[in-house]
């Protein structure tokens, strides 16, 4: 009977919450979406194998997010050069104008090494604190600060200065 409420409990929290970890799995990934879906189940197993725990913090979003980060930060170090990125993006589905303003910014995010990717999805995508972004990648906040202004730095010299072409009205 215990165990039936454990599983009742997380099935309902990995419902609610699969869609939102894919976005940033997506994000992280700079568009790899079959890799943000291995980081999203291999996420939401780690989370079920602690659940009685999980279920009891503060935040269990939170530490969700936590661990995504963590496994695609792991994922990045132990991946080999077998995997090459590619200059170009294999063609989608979807409206024009967006998806062309999709593919600039994911192409942009691509370019960035995993902790800078991490460090702006953290912080401008799951609009986490300094703080919660150094507690979620292991690093100190200054290390976060830092880190967060190379990366801006890179997606100006990226997309340009004049970035009020990418901002909608």
């Amino acid at each position: 009977m215990r165990q039936t409420a454990r599983a009742d409990g997380y099935a309902e929290f990995a419902a609610a919450r699969t869609g939102h970890l894919y976005r940033s799995a997506c994000l992280l990934t700079a568009g790899d979406t079959h890799l943000a879906e291995d980081l999203v189940q291999e996420t939401l197993g780690r989370l079920y194998l602690r659940w009685a725990r999980v279920s009891r913090v503060d935040n269990p979003a939170g530490y969700a997010q936590t661990v995504l980060t963590r496994t695609f930060l792991a994922h990045q170090r132990r991946r080999s050069s077998r995997e090459r990125a590619v200059a170009t993006f294999p063609d989608v589905a979807g409206g024009e104008a967006d998806m062309s303003l999709r593919l600039t910014l994911l192409q942009a995010l691509g370019r960035l090494p995993a902790k800078d990717r991490a460090v702006v999805v953290l912080r401008y995508w799951e609009d986490r604190s300094v703080e919660e972004t150094a507690g979620a990648m292991n690093a100190s906040s200054a290390a976060v600060r830092t880190r967060c202004s190379r990366a801006l730095g890179r997606l100006r010299e990226l997309l340009g200065e004049d970035m009020s072409e990418y901002a909608r009205p």
